[in-house]
């Protein structure tokens, strides 16, 4: 039985595994239960993959891509755009699943799915338009560049944003002709698995599979024979993954763990900036990739910020949802009282409250330095660490020392920083005087251990297709 029942009576999901066309249970013996990070309560109920069931899927992927591969992109288009309408149908649903196992508010959680509709969408319409070139060659011969599927695409993706970002990667993949074994976070299972109900219809049998489990389900889909894997999430598991495509010979495709920096310069109004430094540090409880993890403010304006930032905690204080389990909890907590035992003060939050559920408040920390855990690594919580320094060159050169290079942020009223920052930083992404927003179409590559590869835009269509060069002549005359 699926679903939640009416009143305080709470039903589990019980979740299946699509292999092959066939929902069921899998070969394995071992099952897990996720819980409600609010009260705790069992959400859903997962079977975790054997060895049997990845090589099975992998096999099922493996029969059907040549046939799919064969079949017209625009008929691969329709699949997905009739996908895309069964989840937009769904959303209401999908939300509340999303909600239960992650614990983000219902309505930022059907915001997320209407970005996976549309990302769908995009892709739906960017399919059939993927083509080669003719090259310039002599007038005997025909020379063009032929784009085709990779193959069987593995596609492991996170529990922050469960609906949106396997939409990109499953939507980019089958609609240029891969087949896709699908397996996502064991964090949020149900929502992986209520969302290939709705896919999983509009392909054939083998297409599209999803696989359910913990992390060493996905580390034995990196490891099986497939021609990409792409993968979001932490950058530990991306460099398992990219080992173990070194050892099979697949395609790596990386958005992984970042750092995110905030600058802000001397010359900006502070009570503007703590807003938005408040928006990138603390919304969906600091569970985004592109999270505000760490601010350098130039020390003209520092007291009046943090001031600032102060009161936007305590706005956003009643508007978080949990962290995802006490295990995320523990871990961003270690990493605030690391920073205070090394010298830095609590300016707002800071301490875990008491009662049921993985709640963490916003909480703001001034007088960090760079080589504190909470500014080096990344948190994954609503923490904004604040450095202090003397100019726009030091807030540059400190935000640029990072092990990571995902995005950066930069408040300034200067067009020569602006142009200066976005030249210099060494990120996939940079923002000046916004946290959040971009053209649509977009794509960006990580740097360093952010991440390889474009994971969105049209590009990504690219990144899931092989080139090759064709050279036709004609027989010679006379045969």
């Amino acid at each position: 039985m699926d679903g939640i029942g009416e009143g305080n009576r709470r039903l589990m999901y019980d979740v299946e595994q699509l292999i092959g066309g066939a929902w069921g249970p899998g070969a394995g013996t071992r099952r897990m239960t996720v819980v409600n990070p609010v009260d705790g309560e069992p959400v859903s109920a997962v079977p975790i993959a054997s060895g049997a069931d990845v090589a099975a899927a992998v096999k099922a992927a493996r029969d059907a891509a040549a046939g799919w591969a064969r079949t017209a992109p625009v008929a691969r288009a329709a699949a997905l755009h009739a996908a895309a309408d069964a989840v937009e149908a769904a959303a209401d649903e999908l939300a509340r699943i999303m909600s239960a196992e992650m614990g983000k508010p219902a309505g930022g959680a059907k915001d997320s799915i209407g970005a996976g509709v549309g990302t769908l969408r995009q892709y739906a319409e960017l399919g059939p338009t993927h083509r080669g070139r003719s090259l310039a060659g002599n007038d005997e011969a025909i020379d063009l560049m032929a784009y085709g599927p990779r193959g069987v695409v593995a596609v492991i993706t996170p529990w922050n944003d469960p609906v949106a970002v396997s939409c990109g990667l499953l939507g980019a993949a089958l609609v240029t002709g891969n087949t896709v074994v699908h397996k996502p976070s064991e964090r949020t299972p149900a929502t992986g698995w209520r969302l290939a109900r709705l896919l999983a219809p509009h392909f054939p049998d083998g297409v599209f599979s999803l696989l359910s489990g913990d992390g060493t389900v996905g580390a034995a889909l990196a490891g099986s024979e497939v021609d990409v894997v792409a993968h979001v999430g932490s950058t530990a598991t991306g460099r398992a993954i990219a080992a173990a495509c070194a050892r099979t010979g697949a395609k790596a495709l990386l958005e992984n763990g970042g750092s995110d920096p905030l600058i802000v310069d001397a010359d900006v109004d502070p009570a503007w900036a703590a807003r938005q430094a408040a928006l990138g540090a603390f919304a969906n409880s600091g569970q985004i990739c592109v999270a505000v993890e760490r601010v350098y403010v130039h020390r003209d304006v520092a007291e009046p910020f943090l001031a600032a930032l102060a009161r936007e905690a305590g706005t956003w204080a009643a508007e978080l949802g949990p962290l995802v389990d006490t295990r995320l909890r523990e871990g961003v907590h270690a990493q605030v009282s690391a920073a205070v035992e090394a010298g830095a003060r609590v300016v707002a939050g800071g301490t875990v409250p008491d009662g049921p559920g993985a709640f963490y408040p916003p909480t703001v920390l001034a007088g960090c330095t760079d080589d504190m855990a909470v500014v080096r690594e990344e948190t994954f919580g609503p923490v904004a660490p604040v450095v202090t320094v003397d100019s726009f060159a030091e807030a540059l050169a400190r935000a640029a020392d990072s092990p990571y290079g995902l995005a950066a942020t930069v408040l300034t009223g200067s067009m020569s920083h602006a142009q200066q920052a976005w030249r210099e930083l060494p990120a996939g992404t940079v923002k000046i005087n916004a946290v959040f927003g971009g053209a649509p179409g977009g794509a960006a590559h990580p740097r360093r251990g952010s991440g390889q590869g474009f994971g969105y835009g049209p590009e990504l269509l690219d990144e899931l297709t092989a080139a090759k060069a064709v050279h036709i002549e004609a027989p010679p005359s006379g045969w």
